[in-house]
C-alpha cells in the first residue's frame, strides 16, 4: 500500500517523554519546524511512570563530600566496566543545568525544610542526590511540564500516529517516516533530521513496570534503517515491582526504590533479611545485585520456587509513607496491603533497556539523519547496569543535546534534502505470537539465562514468526518485538559471561576479555548479526 498524504519539517520527533519533548522545546527555541509523532495518547509513556526522582549534584544543594565526580564513579560501579566515561562524565556534568532549565519550564521539586530541594538516595548512590517531585511522582511531574510547554501551538503533535519506515535516500540518509494514521491510512512525513525518543522494551516480558506501548518500536526502525545497536543483552529488571498474584502479565505497580532509601527492607516468608551480606550496601545495592539476590532466595522458599519477596516498611512512620509515597500506597491498597502493618510483596519484573541504538552523547546515530536519545538510544551512560534515576536526567540532558546537534548538522548541510527520498510502501517482516513470544522470553531470557534457554527462545521465534505487512499498529509492534528479540537472543549467547544485568548460569563469573560492548546490526536478509565493534565506534 502506497502512502496517502505527505507532511513536511525540519526535524521529526518520535515520542513524548522526557528526551523527546526535551529535544522539540529545544529545537523550537533554536528555530525548527518540529513535528512531534506518537502512536498513542501524548504522556502515554515511560516518563509519567518514574517514580524515584532525578539523579543530579545541584551547586549548594547537596550532601558534604558529594560532587559529580562521584555521581560519575557510583555511575561507573552501577555499570560494570562497560560505561563510556567521557559519556559519563559530559551527560553528568550537564544535570545541573537541565534541572534549571526543566524548573524555569515550571517542573515543581519536593522542598525541604531549608527552603532547598528535598533530596533522597537509591541504590548504589553514595549520597542523597536524588531530587524528586509529588512525593513519588517526578516523572509525572516532569511531564506535566513539558507537555504544558509544548501546548502554545508552537510544536505541533500528531498523536495516534505510528512510525511503520523510515524514508531513506539511495545512499542510506533518514529524510522522513512512513507512518500510519489511526485508521490504518498510510502516509510520509518528511524532514532531514528524525529523533527517535521511543523508549524501551517492557513488552518482551509477561511482566513489567513500562506501559503497553514499550514495544520496541524505536529500536527496531533504527535497525531497519541500518544503524548498530550495542548493549541489547543488558535489560535490568526492576527489584521491586508490587506483586498482584500469580501470572501477572503487563504493566505492574512501581515500588519505588526510594522506599528502601528511606529504611524499608527486603524480608522472605519467614522473615529473613534478603540483602543481609550479599553487598556492603545490603538493600540498597545497585539493582542487578538486587534483582538477583530476590531472583535466588525465591528458587530457596520453603516447597520450591515462590514468586515473590517482601519489601518491609512497617518500622517507617506511616504519616512520612503517605506524604512521601502516594503512589506507591494507592497501589499497596489496592490489592489490600496496608505498608505500615503489612510487609509489601514484592518481586522483579523487566524494567529498562540499558542498551540501544548506538548513539553519542549527542543523540547523533551511524546513520546520516537519524538521532536517538532516552531509553532507546546507548550513549555509553548505563553500560552493564543502569544506577537508579540517572535515565530521567539522561532524558534531560541528551535531548537538549541532540536538539543543538541537529541545529548544527542542518547548518552545516550534512544532512540530506528531502525530496531525494526513494518512494516506499508498506513493508513485510516476520510477526511471532506475542503471548508466545513473552512466554518464553521471560523464561529464558530474563534474570537468568543460559545457552540452551536462549537456543529455545531463538528456535520458538523462526517456528513461530510469519511474514506479515505491516498495515496495523499491532502489527508494527509485534514485529518490532520479533526482531529486538532476535537480537538480545543473539547478543546474550554470544555474552558468555555474567556482568550487570546479564546473568549467565552457564557462565556465573566476569569474564575480563568480555568487558566491551557487542553491536549488532542487520545482515541483508535482515537477521540480527554481531557485528564489528568498529561499528559501534563509529557512532560513539
Amino acid at each position: 500500500m502506497s502512502p496517502r498524504w505527505e507532511a513536511r519539517a525540519d526535524v521529526i520527533v518520535v515520542g513524548t517523554g522526557v528526551a523527546g519533548l526535551t529535544a522539540a522545546l529545544e529545537a523550537r527555541e533554536l528555530g525548527l519546524r518540529v513535528l512531534v509523532i506518537t502512536k498513542a495518547a501524548a504522556g502515554s509513556g515511560n516518563t509519567r511512570w518514574a517514580q524515584g526522582g532525578v539523579a543530579v549534584v545541584m551547586p549548594g544543594e547537596h550532601d558534604d563530600g558529594d560532587s559529580v565526580e562521584a555521581h560519575v564513579q557510583d555511575t561507573l560501579v552501577a555499570g560494570a566496566g562497560l560505561c563510556e566515561a567521557d559519556a559519563v562524565d559530559a551527560i553528568l556534568t550537564g544535570g545541573a543545568q537541565a534541572v534549571a532549565r526543566l524548573r524555569r519550564l515550571g517542573a515543581v521539586f519536593d522542598p525541604a525544610d531549608n527552603g532547598k530541594l528535598a533530596r533522597t538516595r537509591e541504590g548504589g548512590h553514595s549520597a542523597f542526590r536524588v531530587v524528586h517531585a509529588g512525593g513519588d511522582a517526578t516523572g509525572a511531574e516532569i511531564e506535566r511540564a513539558l507537555l504544558t510547554a509544548t501546548h502554545d501551538g508552537r510544536v505541533p503533535l500528531l498523536d495516534n500516529h505510528i512510525a511503520v519506515d523510515t524514508v531513506r535516500t539511495a545512499s542510506g540518509a533518514v529524510v522522513g517516516l512512513l507512518v500510519l494514521d489511526p485508521n490504518g491510512v498510510p502516509g510520509v512525513v518528511s524532514a532531514p533530521a528524525v529523533l527517535l525518543a521511543t523508549g524501551g522494551l517492557g513488552q518482551l516480558y509477561q511482566a513489567t513496570s513500562n506501559p503497553e506501548v514499550a514495544t520496541a518500536d524505536g529500536l527496531a526502525l533504527a535497525l531497519r534503517a541500518g544503524a548498530p545497536a550495542a548493549d541489547v543483552e543488558f535489560v535490568q529488571f526492576h527489584p521491586t515491582v508490587l506483586y498482584t498474584g500469580p501470572g501477572a502479565r503487563g504493566r505492574c505497580p512501581l515500588v519505588t526504590e526510594a522506599v528502601r532509601g528511606e529504611g524499608a527492607v527486603l524480608v522472605d516468608a519467614l522473615g529473613e533479611r534478603v540483602m543481609e551480606g550479599v553487598h556492603p550496601l545490603e538493600d540498597l545495592a545497585p539493582r542487578d545485585v538486587v534483582s538477583g539476590a530476590i531472583a535466588r532466595r525465591m528458587a530457596l522458599e520453603p516447597g520450591g520456587v515462590d514468586d515473590h519477596v517482601y519489601l518491609d516498611a512497617t518500622h517507617l512512620d506511616a504519616a512520612l509513607f503517605r506524604r512521601r509515597f502516594p503512589t506507591v500506597l494507592a497501589a499497596c491498597q489496592s490489592i489490600g496491603v496496608d505498608p505500615s502493618a503489612d510487609p509489601i510483596p514484592v518481586s522483579p519484573a523487566a524494567h529498562f533497556a540499558c542498551g540501544g541504538v548506538a548513539a553519542t552523547v549527542d543523540g547523533r546515530t551511524g546513520v546520516i539523519g537519524l538521532y536517538a536519545v532516552g531509553e532507546v538510544a546507548r550513549t555509553g551512560l548505563h553500560g552493564a547496569n543502569r544506577l537508579a534515576s540517572n535515565s530521567l536526567l539522561e532524558g534531560l540532558v541528551v535531548g537538549s543535546r541532540a536538539a543543538r546537534a541537529i541545529a548544527a548538522d542542518l547548518s552545516a548541510c550534512i544532512l540530506a534534502d528531502p525530496k531525494a527520498g526513494v518512494r516506499v510502501s508498506l513493508p513485510e517482516a516476520p510477526v511471532a505470537n506475542r503471548d508466545v513470544l513473552q512466554r518464553v522470553m521471560s523464561r529464558y531470557a530474563g534474570i537468568g539465562r543460559d545457552a540452551e534457554g536462549l537456543a529455545v527462545v531463538g528456535s520458538v521465534l523462526d517456528v513461530s514468526a510469519v511474514d506479515t505487512v505491516l498495515t496495523t499498529r499491532e502489527n508494527v509492534e509485534d514485529a518490532a518485538l520479533t526482531l529486538v528479540a532476535r537480537a538480545l537472543i543473539a547478543a546474550a549467547a554470544a555474552r558468555t559471561e555474567s556482568r550487570g544485568c546479564h546473568v549467565r548460569t552457564d557462565f556465573p563469573a566476569v569474564d575480563p576479555a568480555w568487558q566491551h560492548s557487542l553491536a549488532v546490526r542487520l545482515n541483508p536478509s535482515g537477521q540480527p548479526v554481531l557485528a564489528a565493534k568498529t561499528l559501534l565506534r563509529s557512532a560513539a
